[in-house]
């Protein structure tokens, strides 16, 4: 038998076994039942008091020993009213408590939340960007744009300086290397290349309430993280007003 229909309405993986085998064996010892399944008697007692205790099985002595037997099959049926009660018990706890526990979720609001993506997700940097910006008063964000991640960031979305500008999303570019162009809605002012920096790029883009970070792995790959959090946002905004002033 598939004993995932036990393990449904309660059972672990050793109190099916041995039930099962209870079930096939008749009276049985711990010793003969240890024996059948293949566990040590610890675990096959423990797994006969469990079943015991729900009424599935009862025990006898005989000889000074305790002899198991499984109660009937249809003993399941009151095995699983016991559930369905305890579950409506627990639903309504549960029911209870759900305003403490949205006062605790929402009091962890101030904590950054992160989400990384790959090579082939980068271009959700890009849409996130535009659908944050398209909802805010300003419609505007800020980049450190490296000259070594710039083709891996607009691989899959090359569109995305048109599809900017259509919306009226503007930007301020603080440009780490040369290139880089003027598509619209757009400043740019060039920062001085360190060799440190032009070895290990990072592309940041900073955004309402939110900072992207895209830079390469050890395999020379594009990766980036997101950082969800205002004042990880605020911070950033302000150290590049500040720097955007000085260039």
């Amino acid at each position: 038998m598939d004993i995932s229909l036990l393990k449904k309405i309660g059972f672990s993986d050793k109190t099916a076994k041995v039930y099962l085998s209870l079930l096939q064996l008749g009276p049985s010892s711990v010793r003969e039942l240890a024996q059948a399944v293949g566990f040590n008697r610890g675990t096959t007692y423990d797994a006969l008091k469990w079943l015991e205790e729900e009424e599935i099985v009862s025990f006898y002595k005989k000889e000074l020993k305790q002899h198991f037997v499984a109660e009937p099959p249809e003993k399941l049926f009151s095995l699983l009213h016991r559930r369905e009660e305890e579950l409506g018990r627990v639903d309504k706890e549960l029911e209870r408590s759900i305003p403490e526990l949205e006062a605790l979720y929402h009091s962890g609001e101030g904590r950054p939340v992160a989400r990384y993506v790959d090579k082939e997700e980068l271009h959700e940097i890009l849409e996130d960007v535009l659908a944050v910006c398209e909802q805010t008063e300003e419609k505007m964000y800020r980049i450190y744009s490296a000259e070594g991640l710039r083709p891996y960031l607009y691989e899959h979305f090359s569109t995305f300086s048109d599809v900017r500008v259509s919306k009226g999303v503007a930007v301020q570019v603080i440009a780490i290397g040369k290139g880089g162009e003027f598509r619209g809605l757009d400043e740019r002012k060039w920062l001085p290349v360190t060799d440190d920096i032009q070895d290990e790029p990072t592309y940041i883009m900073i955004y309402p309430g939110k900072t992207a970070y895209i830079s390469l792995n050890t395999k020379k790959e594009p990766v980036g993280v997101v950082i969800e959090n205002q004042g990880v946002y605020a911070t950033q905004k302000r150290i590049f007003d500040e720097l955007w002033r000085t260039l």
